[in-house]
């Protein structure tokens, strides 16, 4: 049930920039490259000292991780997307010795910087490295981005010299061309910055962590898996998809990857069983997104959050749970609904791996997993729980499974594998980095604020409902930790500013940059699917939104009710998450017009969409935190919704029952 990695590639080569297939010198220097980064890393992290007075002080630590990582993101991401068995051309080359030598010079002069304040009175020499420097992450960034990524973060990191020339709404302290280039360089608000720093001191080990699973065969473990507990059930394999896509989804932290890797195996199987192409691939859409959601390994930008917020990342792991929860719960109540509507039966026993034997090739996750989560939440040493994590799986791996035990070709495969993931990771986040130290520079970031709380009134829901649409509008051309830090600098003052909980504000913004994958019109995810599927990209993106649906109102859930993110009582956490999962379990079999033991929703009569929307409506109120309307209590809504919900109910068993005796009598 393995999905093979050689067409994976090929695909995702449509989508983004896709790694290189390298071979011969240019493999062997990526593979020294992981090395080396994984080694400063574990030495950095456990303070062992053996590189004493070169790597110790944090800016050499930095500048040496921007050097390897635009090194290998020279030699790994082509030019231009397309030609990935093309080796390195000659340009990638000087590209690479130049990110050497710039950034050779920074850290040389670590001390300089640090202590005679470099960032706002630097030399000449330093000017002109700072601008090599600034164009070299650029270009990474394009590279491993994406051109709406670079674009966007280029004419952000040049804000501070032309900011005189604009609105006073959004203007600030303008900068010469000299000094922007310098703070982008040599600051600590800018490629130096919180994305770049959050790498270098949490990410790496997550990342570790999770290119072991997936060369230890976890991939094909999750799936089997997947396939053996609801491959028999009414549209078992849309259930896989999402189960699989969860599990996958926060080992990968890349919804295009998770669409790649697990729907060549999920869609096909969708289209046996009588689901259409587009919703086959719009379910897959969904749950690869929401995958990067799913604790305990959420993607970078979960990292990102818990330095911006200054808490342990397992505060940030914890915060996810139940949101994580709601959105797989609904998305698979509304698979379920669809399934149950048009009768779609599940695979053949004789097609699905024994859950027996597939427990007994992987049971040995569970204690890799086990130690993770312990040292994350009990421990609270995150930044160290995956570098016993990894060692403990590959021993494991060793011992216990013959089909996935490594040979040097494997350990080979591993640094390959680690080498792309650095390369990315270092050069989109010293990219993103240049947008906060855009802001900082101009000091747009406080004033924007009043502006906003300006604009908005002072209205909570006004203001969420502007995040939400940036939030989606900055996910088309960004990352998603891209549109969260744009987003977590600019918005969420505001919003915790009108009296929401932090938590909930900064995961709501991240919910919301999240989404951009499944929403039309640049729904990478769901192009990525629709690849798979051989449908329409814009159909199924839409197709992909439908059916998701109740995913875009599980946000406003728990950034109203900071219970859903763990912030209160066990009592209130527990009522909030009870009413919150009977909203949604309601929402989204109404919108796919079929309760349980009720049956389908008036199916073509011409008031079965209004009733429809009186159930939403219900939905809603159920959910709904009673604190948005004055004078009503949580009771108040779910009474009000009963009565909107029981007379619906009885008059649909009326109809099926009816037509049931006249099917009987025919």
């Amino acid at each position: 049930m393995e999905p093979d990695m050689a067409d994976v590639e090929q695909e995702a080569a449509q989508f983004e920039s896709g790694p290189r297939n390298l071979s011969g010198l240019p493999r062997l220097i990526v593979r020294i490259i992981a090395a080396i980064i994984l080694i400063l890393a574990v030495n950095q992290t456990f303070n062992l000292g053996f590189l004493v007075g070169w790597t110790l002080i944090d800016l050499r630590y930095y500048y040496a991780m921007i050097a390897l990582g635009l090194f290998a993101c020279f030699m790994v991401y082509p030019l231009r997307s397309g030609r990935l068995d093309s080796p390195p051309a000659w340009y990638d080359w000087v590209l690479g010795v130049a990110a050497l030598v710039v950034c050779g010079y920074f850290f040389a002069n670590a001390f300089n910087i640090a202590l005679r304040g470099w960032e706002m009175a630097p030399p000449e020499l330093a000017v002109y490295f700072s601008f090599a420097l600034w164009l070299l992450v650029l270009e990474g960034g394009r590279r491993a981005g994406g051109l709406p990524l670079a674009i966007i973060v280029g004419v952000l990191s040049l804000y501070p010299i032309y900011t005189d020339y604009l609105p006073t709404a959004i203007a600030g302290f303008g900068s010469p061309p000299s000094y922007t280039a310098a703070y982008h360089a040599m600051g600590s608000e800018s490629i130096l910055g919180i994305p770049l720093r959050t790498f270098a001191q949490l990410i790496i080990g997550f990342l570790l962590f999770g290119a072991a699973l997936q060369q230890t065969g976890a991939g094909s473990f999750f799936m089997n898996l997947s396939f053996a507990l609801l491959g028999k059930v009414r549209g078992g394999p849309a259930k896989v998809a999402i189960f699989s896509s969860g599990l996958l989804g926060s080992m990968s932290g890349s919804v295009i990857t998770n669409v790649l890797t697990t729907g060549v195996m999920t869609i096909p199987a969708m289209r046996r069983t009588g689901i259409r192409g587009t919703v086959a691939a719009g379910v897959e859409t969904c749950a690869s997104t929401g995958g990067v959601l799913m604790p305990p390994i959420m993607g970078a930008t979960a990292f990102v959050m818990a330095s911006f917020m200054n808490v342990p990342y397992a505060e940030i792991a914890l915060a996810a749970v139940i949101p994580s929860v709601l959105y797989f719960f609904g998305l698979f109540v509304q698979i379920d609904g669809l399934a149950a509507r048009e009768n779609l039966k599940g695979l053949p026993a004789d097609e699905l791996p024994s859950l027996r034997t597939t427990l007994k090739e992987g049971w040995y996750y569970i204690f890799a997993f086990g130690l993770l989560i312990y040292m994350l939440l009990v421990m609270r040493r995150e930044a160290l729980a995956p570098f016993y994590a990894t060692p403990l799986l590959i021993l494991l791996n060793q011992l216990f499974s013959k089909r996935h035990r490594w040979g040097w070709a494997d350990v080979g495969r591993f640094f390959d594998a680690l080498g792309a993931l650095f390369a990315n990771m270092v050069c989109i986040l010293a990219a993103v980095g240049m947008i906060i130290g855009a802001l900082s520079m101009t000091g747009v970031a406080a004033t924007l604020v009043n502006d906003l709380l300006r604009l908005a009134g002072g209205s909570p829901t006004l203001l969420l409902l502007m995040g939400a649409i940036t939030g989606l509008i900055l996910g088309t051309g960004m990352t998603s930790t891209a549109a969260y830090i744009f987003l977590a600098i600019l918005l969420a003052p505001a919003l915790i500013q009108v009296g929401l909980e932090p938590m909930a504000v900064h995961m709501f913004i991240f919910y919301w940059g999240m989404l951009s994958f499944i929403t039309p019109p640049v729904a990478l995810g769901a192009f990525a699917a629709a690849s798979l599927a051989k449908t329409p990209p814009m159909q199924t993106g839409f197709e992909a939104m439908r059916l998701g649906s109740v995913i875009y109102f599980v946000p406003f859930l728990f950034v109203y009710e900071p219970a859903l993110v763990l912030q209160g009582s066990a009592a209130t956490i527990a009522l909030y998450t009870a009413l919150a999962l009977a909203g949604v379990a309601l929402f989204a079999y109404a919108m796919q017009g079929y309760l349980p033991l009720v049956g389908p929703l008036f199916p073509s009569r011409w008031y079965g969409i209004p009733l429809r929307i009186v159930l939403l409506v219900a939905a809603i109120l159920i959910a709904m935190p009673a604190d948005i309307i004055p004078g009503w209590t949580d009771l108040d809504l779910v009474l009000l919704a009963l009565a909107l919900v029981v007379p619906v109910v009885v008059f649909a068993l009326f109809e099926n029952q009816s037509a049931v005796r006249q099917s009987t009598s025919a």
